[in-house]
């Protein structure tokens, strides 16, 4: 399965700012001369509790690319902010063969860094283990290897806990709310186009 970097995916609100704000006459004149480009469709938005969905389409001329993404923000214990997000494009292996990617941004430059960090999701009723990697210096983005078997029991995790704890190599990185979480990946799977009855019934 292909895992693709998401560096533009670390907070769904600044991605989806960025989409609305007014084009620059320089922003108009490069539209104006690339009409011959299929056109593209505005990212598709909607918020479900605590959680964004965002839905970046784009016509490569032989066919649709779609580009899901689900997340949501939390402060650390010291009250820094970042976001958690989930993302699957329709071009990568789907479920249940494979599941949307998981990374959390922040800027903490006390977490640790490097690659197969330990970390662990759950709450008072289970946990699930796996490793993440570092994927900005200095702190920033950390991806969740994304092994089948892993993923779906977290996404399962985060569909049963009300609050989600993540800790990577034993410190603690936040708690993260998992309200509207369930709604918000049915929504990816009927954007990308893949079965969720094996995360959210």
């Amino acid at each position: 399965m292909r895992i693709f970097r998401l560096a533009g995916f670390g907070a769904l609100a600044a991605l989806a700012t960025v989409s609305l704000l007014p084009l620059s006459g320089f922003a108009l004149a490069q539209a104006a001369s690339t009409q011959a480009a299929p056109a593209q469709a505005a990212p598709k938005m909607e918020t479900f509790g605590a959680w964004s969905t965002i839905v970046d389409e784009v016509d490569t001329g032989e066919d649709v690319r779609k580009t899901c993404a689900a997340s949501t923000a939390f402060l650390d214990p010291s009250g820094t902010s970042g976001t958690l997000t989930l993302a699957i494009s329709n071009g990568d292996a789907l479920p249940p063969d494979g599941y949307p990617t998981l990374v959390i941004a922040m800027k903490n430059k006390e977490l640790p860094t490097g690659e197969n960090i330990p970390a662990v999701f759950g709450d008072a009723n289970g946990k699930v283990k796996a490793t993440v990697n570092a994927i900005s210096d200095g702190g920033g983005q950390w991806m969740m290897n994304n092994k089948t078997e892993t993923s779906l029991a977290l996404l399962r995790a985060m569909r049963r806990a009300s609050a989600l704890d993540v800790t990577f190599a034993d410190k603690p990185v936040a708690t993260v709310s998992m309200d509207g979480f369930t709604k918000a990946y049915r929504s990816l799977g009927v954007s990308c186009g893949f079965p969720t009855g094996d995360v959210a019934p």
